[in-house]
């Protein structure tokens, strides 16, 4: 099986699995966004899920996104891409040019080094708010506590249009208590998108009301060794 055949595999999987816990929850798939997450991956892997359908990436690093996704975009203008990992502030300016939706906004700092680069670049990507809805030390994600206060914030006062929340739940234990509270804090805020389950949990966010699902090992395969 070739490296394309294997991926379109894989989507096609993916897509049946989604739609089943879809009907499980007495939901309907278009519900639900997949994610597809590239990275490690090479601009290879990307065109073989654009070639079987895939519209949505993510991607952790941006400068690794600059090197996959400015000219898959020309070739392919409905391809949107989140950056979906921990976000420097001097990165910002460089996301904002290049995303079409970040989801990780969870800090002061960065809300309005985002703030600042959308004023510069004239463009005005979606944004979430991560929480760290395990309040663990080595995640990045604003505290649960905080976390109410902070979206005002980032809306109110910084004029992000955020347009929903994101978390990854502790690796231990259930993640289903983790994806309502995250599903909860949305709805109490208004925001339509919540992003969460990966290719471990994603059946369970599902049940749990997440709107976009992150999922790249189930697709892509193990990420490629470092040089």
């Amino acid at each position: 099986m070739s490296y394309a055949t294997e991926i379109s595999a894989n989507l096609a999987a993916i897509r049946a699995r989604i739609a089943e816990a879809c009907r499980r929850a007495n939901r309907a798939p278009e519900e639900v966004t997949l994610v597809a997450v590239s990275k490690t991956h090479p601009q290879e892997a990307v065109l073989a899920a654009l070639a079987a359908g895939q519209t949505v990436f993510g991607e952790n690093r941006v400068q690794e996104a600059e090197g996959k996704f400015p000219a898959l975009r020309a070739a392919h203008p409905g391809l949107r891409l989140h950056i979906i990992g921990g976000l420097q502030t001097n990165k910002a300016r460089d996301a904002v040019a290049l995303a079409d939706v970040i989801e990780t906004i969870d800090r002061p700092k960065l809300a309005a080094a985002i703030a600042a680069a959308m004023a510069k670049e004239g463009r005005r990507p979606d944004c979430l708010v991560q929480v760290n809805t395990g309040d663990e030390a080595q995640k990045s994600g604003i505290p649960r506590a905080e976390a109410d206060a902070f979206i005002r914030a980032a809306r109110d006062d910084h004029g992000l249009p955020v347009t929903g929340l994101m978390c990854i739940p502790p690796v231990e234990g259930d993640p289903r208590p983790h994806f309502a509270f995250l599903r909860d804090l949305a709805a109490r805020h208004d925001l339509p998108v919540v992003s969460m389950g990966m290719s471990g949990d994603f059946e369970a966010a599902i049940a749990e009301g997440a709107t976009h699902v992150r999922i790249g090992t189930a697709i892509f395969g193990h990420r490629p060794a470092p040089a």
